[in-house]
Protein backbone atom coordinates (compact mmCIF):
# COMPACT_ATOMS: atom_id res chain seq x y z
CA UNK A 1 0.00 0.00 0.00
CA UNK A 2 0.80 3.20 -1.26
CA UNK A 3 0.42 7.17 -1.57
CA UNK A 4 -3.29 7.82 -0.90
CA UNK A 5 -4.12 4.15 0.03
CA UNK A 6 -1.71 4.37 3.00
CA UNK A 7 -2.35 7.67 4.02
CA UNK A 8 -6.21 6.84 4.54
CA UNK A 9 -5.55 4.29 6.07
CA UNK A 10 -3.50 5.96 8.69
CA UNK A 11 -5.88 8.51 8.97
CA UNK A 12 -8.36 5.65 9.46
CA UNK A 13 -6.49 4.49 12.51
CA UNK A 14 -6.09 7.79 14.07
CA UNK A 15 -10.18 8.06 14.24
CA UNK A 16 -10.23 4.72 15.64
CA UNK A 17 -7.27 5.43 18.03
CA UNK A 18 -9.21 8.81 19.16
CA UNK A 19 -12.47 7.28 18.96
CA UNK A 20 -11.16 4.58 21.50
CA UNK A 21 -9.76 7.20 23.28
CA UNK A 22 -12.46 8.99 24.09
CA UNK A 23 -14.55 5.69 24.67
CA UNK A 24 -11.80 4.59 27.46
CA UNK A 25 -12.47 8.11 29.27
CA UNK A 26 -15.72 8.12 29.34
CA UNK A 27 -15.64 4.33 31.02
CA UNK A 28 -13.70 5.68 33.60
CA UNK A 29 -15.90 8.02 34.61
CA UNK A 30 -19.53 5.51 34.19
CA UNK A 31 -19.39 2.03 32.45
CA UNK A 32 -22.57 2.03 31.86
CA UNK A 33 -22.26 5.16 30.05
CA UNK A 34 -20.13 3.70 27.64
CA UNK A 35 -22.64 0.54 26.84
CA UNK A 36 -25.68 3.27 26.94
CA UNK A 37 -23.73 5.25 24.43
CA UNK A 38 -22.12 2.26 21.95
CA UNK A 39 -25.09 0.53 21.58
CA UNK A 40 -27.27 3.57 20.46
CA UNK A 41 -24.47 4.04 18.63
CA UNK A 42 -24.69 0.57 17.03
CA UNK A 43 -28.45 1.03 16.59
CA UNK A 44 -28.15 4.24 14.53
CA UNK A 45 -25.94 2.43 12.43
CA UNK A 46 -27.91 -0.32 12.22
CA UNK A 47 -30.63 1.86 10.96
CA UNK A 48 -28.37 3.48 8.03
CA UNK A 49 -27.63 0.08 6.93
CA UNK A 50 -31.09 -0.85 6.54
CA UNK A 51 -31.01 -3.31 9.65
CA UNK A 52 -27.60 -5.44 7.84
CA UNK A 53 -25.48 -4.64 10.74
CA UNK A 54 -27.30 -6.66 13.26
CA UNK A 55 -26.22 -9.89 11.31
CA UNK A 56 -22.52 -9.42 12.23
CA UNK A 57 -22.96 -8.54 16.08
CA UNK A 58 -22.68 -11.11 18.65
CA UNK A 59 -26.05 -11.65 20.22
CA UNK A 60 -25.17 -9.73 23.85
CA UNK A 61 -24.41 -6.86 21.61
CA UNK A 62 -27.53 -7.04 19.62
CA UNK A 63 -29.92 -7.26 22.68
CA UNK A 64 -27.46 -4.89 24.25
CA UNK A 65 -28.33 -2.17 21.11
CA UNK A 66 -32.13 -2.96 21.35
CA UNK A 67 -31.79 -5.08 17.66
CA UNK A 68 -32.23 -8.49 18.48
CA UNK A 69 -36.24 -9.42 18.61
CA UNK A 70 -36.03 -12.10 21.15
CA UNK A 71 -33.79 -10.52 23.78
CA UNK A 72 -35.14 -7.13 25.86
CA UNK A 73 -32.21 -4.73 25.71
CA UNK A 74 -30.13 -4.49 28.91
CA UNK A 75 -30.87 -1.59 30.94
Amino acid sequence: MTGPDQAEAAAADDDAAELIAQLKELAGADPADVRQVVAEVLAALDRAAGGALREHLPATIRADAGLDARAPARP
